[in-house]
């Protein structure tokens, strides 16, 4: 069943990991999509067009740094003047800082807040105008199980995702009652490049704390976004749907 047939999706952080998952699980579903990253290489452009030609749906790249307010602001602009509706914005792009507290820079906390808490929160912004004015919408911020548990060395990366808990519960409130649905994933530990900067110990033990046994991957993250971008959540808003394996 194509649950997303007709529907119009913009996903931040396609090119890898669990964006990258969310965007092919979306096309098999029948969703036209907005993909975005932050560098158009040929990898991805040749990865999207298999993606659209395979399921017969209309795949949009669009490139901007995130960080970069003014890029941001022309890109939906564009889609605006284009006249293409967004029926969900899924916030996924992110970046992962480990330090422990004390080592932890101002350069290095500024970035996490910049590209995991900022931009979602200015991209919303922007899109949810639009949506506004369609008198309809769905928004799913990807967040983390840090944000909730806690975890030693990330705790600006933990903060900042928090940051977007909060900005998922508060906008739920405030934009219900213009028919737009917000909610958030917070997934465990997922096999994405972000696990590179972990040491193995730390994976193992993740690992060996799920009642799962097992690490994520990203299709688990995948398919919580493809429920709560369907139908089958209609009367679900403002709430964390945490996809962590039991741990």
């Amino acid at each position: 069943m194509r649950l997303l047939a007709g529907k119009t999706v913009f996903i931040t952080g396609t090119s890898r990991g669990i964006g990258q998952a969310i965007a092919a699980c979306f096309a098999a579903s029948g969703a036209n999509i907005v993909a975005h990253a932050r560098h158009a290489d040929a990898r991805w452009r040749r990865e999207l067009s298999t993606l659209a030609a395979s399921h017969r749906v209309a795949i949009w790249p669009c490139c901007f740094d995130l960080t970069d307010s003014a890029a941001m602001t022309q890109a939906v602009r564009q889609m605006a003047a284009e006249k293409r509706a967004i029926d969900v914005l899924i916030n996924n792009a992110g970046v992962m800082h480990s330090a422990l507290f004390h080592m932890t820079s101002d350069a290095a906390l500024r970035e996490q807040f910049e590209v995991n808490f900022f931009a979602c929160f200015k991209l919303t912004q922007l899109v949810s105008r639009l949506m506004l004015r369609q008198q309809r919408g769905n928004i799913i911020n990807i967040s983390s199980a840090v944000a909730e548990k806690g975890s030693a060395g990330h705790t600006a990366y933990g903060a900042a995702k928090a940051a977007v808990i909060a900005l998922t519960k508060s906008l739920a409130v405030e934009l219900g009652a213009q028919n737009i649905r917000v909610n958030c994933i917070a997934p465990g530990m997922v096999e994405t490049a972000l696990l590179d900067s972990l040491p193995n110990r730390v994976v193992q033990q993740a690992k060996a704390n799920t009642a799962l046994g097992r690490i994520g991957l990203p299709v688990d993250v995948a398919a919580t976004a493809l429920y709560l971008a369907s139908d089958l959540s209609s009367y679900l808003t403002g709430q964390v749907i945490r996809v962590d394996g039991g741990a």
